[in-house]
């Protein structure tokens, strides 16, 4: 099991570990630490890269993926790697990769809360690209000029420097929080332990990811594109300035 220090701490750019686990294939090695401020990729949301450092030696994180309550980093295999069980490694996250995508995540949430409180319509579907966040709603219909201000109006409430604020609840009392979860599909059984992200006077949800502590952090959207994705079924583009 791995203790997952961004899930309470995003800004945590360097950590110190100690390596409990090694498997390889052909082509990749594949490592699990006792705690990582790496974030697997899930929930829409890219991997982080950076570096594992034992010594001298430096190894490129080239992707990170959960493996039921474990974070496996994943290194490319090359000659003179020589990390084994019970080293102590340091981690280094590529914090603008990270803060980027943390921007777009907090970003992602607050255009949803709007659309939702506008047309009460929820997240199907969403991902974050190096170059543009895609969310999908359930809405029976959509209009250009509305969704040009829902955007202005979650640029305004960005600008408003309203606090984001984590905790995590046992599974019985997150669900207490009404209209806790946006997401159409609720949360496995087996998960005991729910992380709340809550952003001051607009939103509060289940999310795993990884978020700015202020909304002023953010900058602005910009709406890219809209497309029907067929019935009930609307998909919006933008991105982050």
């Amino acid at each position: 099991m791995t203790e997952m220090l961004y899930l309470l701490d995003c800004y945590l750019k360097e950590f110190d570990s100690r390596v409990v686990d090694i498997s390889e294939d052909d082509k990749n090695f594949f490592v699990i630490l006792e705690q990582t401020a790496f974030y697997p990729r899930s929930g829409g949301q890219p991997e982080d890269k950076g570096f594992l450092i034992i010594g001298n030696s430096k190894y490129p994180v080239k992707d990170v993926i959960k493996n039921n309550d474990s974070v496996v980093h994943v290194i490319e295999k090359t000659e003179g790697f020589d990390l084994k069980k019970g080293d102590f490694v340091k981690g280094i996250i590529d914090w603008d990769r990270r803060y980027y995508f943390m921007r777009c995540h907090t970003a992602a949430h607050i255009l949803s809360a709007i659309i939702n409180l506008e047309t009460g319509a929820f997240i199907t579907g969403n991902n974050i690209d190096e170059d543009k966040v895609r969310i999908d709603f359930n809405l029976e219909n959509f209009d250009r000029e509305k969704l040009n201000e829902y955007v202005r109006k979650a640029n305004e409430f960005m600008k408003e420097d309203h606090a984001v604020e984590l905790s995590i609840l046992n599974r019985e009392d997150a669900f207490k929080i009404p209209n806790l979860v946006k997401l159409q599909k609720m949360l496995p059984e087996s998960i005991k332990n729910v992380r709340i992200v809550e952003i001051q006077g607009l939103d509060i949800q289940a999310c795993g990811g990884t978020h700015v502590k202020n909304t002023s952090e953010i900058g602005s959207i910009q709406l890219l594109n809209v497309e029907n994705k067929g019935k009930n079924n609307r998909r919006i583009y933008f991105k982050v300035l």
